[in-house]
């Protein structure tokens, strides 16, 4: 039985073993994390690749029925730990019962930016995250503050994450072979689990930055800052070129101003 890729699923299966092998080897149990869960594990190349790994504790996850139904017939050993689920929809927690685990995966380009901020939301559960990506998405989330590239997946991610692009795919390497290269990542979660300002109001000054970002923060955030003093030089820069902690410091900012202003009121 074989799997026939689905381009709803932006299904592109990687047939090359040493390269499932190389992406394997990546994962770096980063805080002592073995448990790991390999998102849309297709026909387990990688899933074979993974389990050569005697240091990991594996579990898959797939929404694709007959990927199930091959990896069920395929890959004994792992009886009981193939999901049929949604990632994106699910109850993470239940993978290893509220303990922490790695995400991994050859992840399909079309849902693979909703998988990370997925797996944002659950940043508490997952310290580690490795997995392939279309190589355009991987250098985004990637990039550092002054380029065109940097944006709101980069910030949001590097919140909570050091992110190291690790090495790029070729296209011939898959089966349908994709339009564009892909490139591996690896995010380890760093230090920062809580902020120190309003996280829905740093995702908020991010997104508003950045969908204007051609605005100096000034205007973009015009909306956030009535009543606010802003002469200071950081509202005369544009989105790309403040660092996390950048937009971190803006944040209390904004945020001090509200408190002050709902202060006022009462």
């Amino acid at each position: 039985m074989k799997v026939q890729p689905k381009k709803h699923l932006g299904q592109h299966f990687l047939t090359d073993k040493n390269m499932c092998r190389k992406i394997a080897n990546t994962y770096g149990i980063h805080e002592n994390c073995a448990r790991v869960v390999e998102v849309g594990a297709g026909m387990g190349a990688l899933t074979e690749a993974l389990l050569e790994r005697k240091d990991l504790d594996i579990q898959v996850a797939d929404v694709d029925t007959e990927s199930i139904v091959f990896l069920k017939e395929n890959f004994k050993t792992l009886e009981g730990k193939i999901h049929e689920v949604d990632f994106l929809k699910t109850d993470i927690v239940q993978f290893f019962g509220g303990e922490q685990f790695g995400v991994v995966g050859n992840f399909p380009y079309n849902i693979s930016s909703q998988i990370i901020f997925r797996c944002l939301e659950y940043r508490d559960l997952i310290p580690e995250i490795m997995g392939m990506f279309q190589r355009e998405m991987a250098l985004r989330i990637a990039e550092k503050p002054g380029t065109k590239q940097y944006g709101i997946i980069s910030v949001l991610t590097q919140a909570f994450y050091d992110v190291t692009y690790c090495f790029t795919v070729d296209e011939h390497l898959f089966n349908p072979p994709p339009r564009v290269k892909s490139g591996v990542i690896r995010c380890t979660r760093n230090n920062r689990k809580e902020m120190v300002c309003r996280e829905d109001l740093f995702i908020q000054v991010v997104k508003m930055g950045f969908n204007q970002r051609r605005k100096t923060l000034r205007n973009s955030l015009k909306q956030l800052l009535s009543g606010m003093d802003t002469t200071a030089e950081i509202f005369n820069l544009r989105p790309e070129r403040l660092s996390v902690d950048d937009f971190i410091g803006l944040t209390m900012l904004i945020q001090n101003h509200q408190t002050t202003q709902s202060t006022e009121v009462e």
